[in-house]
């Protein structure tokens, strides 16, 4: 039985794993993206397992290509940011990607009963700004924060000038990863842990005050 929590001011979602189904994007793009790379002839060998990305998702850009080509220069990286963000967006046009099923309701619900809306992402802010306008979402945010717009250094940082910026007070954090977990208790917010993406590691999302199964699962936790 959920116990039921005061409606907050607002509340801020992480975007890949959370509202977006990141790997319908993503897989297609991350494998065109290396094979560009090889036929530049900066990168040798085998595509990385799909594994190494979609486990890495939720960390900054920088981190991510460390994990999924460790042996790679800097240089390579980059390229690979830029190549991968392209067929992103690409697939974006092309009609790539689906959200999470029942994230346009709930967020539509939760908009209507006053509850302000926010993006916190580590992704790029093209890519995130992106996402929500292609799926329709845009109207239903006050505001897309992302660690590529403001050069944030973590999810902490990120959700402490959202914070801020707009002078709330009581939020909710809403996310899959560890990040999300460290960013909403370091801020004094209400943690949900989304348990669906299936991207953690054990352990991610210990601390966390509310787990939900399925997105529609928030709305049970409001008075």
């Amino acid at each position: 039985m959920s116990t039921r929590r005061q409606l907050p001011e607002a509340m801020l979602f992480d975007l890949d794993g959370t509202l977006f189904q990141t790997e319908t994007l993503l897989l297609p793009a991350y494998h065109a993206t290396f094979d560009e790379l090889k036929a530049k002839g900066i990168y040798t060998g085998e595509t990385p397992p799909e594994e190494r990305i979609l486990g890495a998702l939720g960390m900054l850009l920088e981190h991510i290509w460390m994990r999924v080509m460790p042996d790679s220069s800097p240089e390579v990286h980059r390229e690979a940011d830029q190549l991968l963000i392209h067929h992103q967006l690409q697939g974006l046009i092309e009609g790539r990607g689906v959200l999470y099923e029942g994230v346009a309701e709930t967020l539509q619900t939760l908009h209507d009963k006053g509850v302000r809306l926010f993006v916190a992402s580590n992704g790029l802010e093209s890519y995130v700004k992106e996402v929500i306008a292609a799926k329709g979402l845009a109207p239903l945010f006050e505001n897309l924060y992302s660690a590529g717009e403001y050069q944030t250094r973590s999810k902490v940082d990120l959700v402490k000038m959202l914070l801020e910026t707009h002078g709330i007070q009581n939020a909710w954090m809403v996310g899959d990863r560890s990040s999300d977990v460290e960013a909403g208790l370091r801020n004094n917010l209400t943690v949900v842990a989304c348990d669906y993406a299936g991207f953690r590691e054990a352990g991610e999302l210990e601390g966390a005050h509310i787990r939900i199964g399925h997105f529609t699962e928030l709305l049970d936790y409001l008075a």
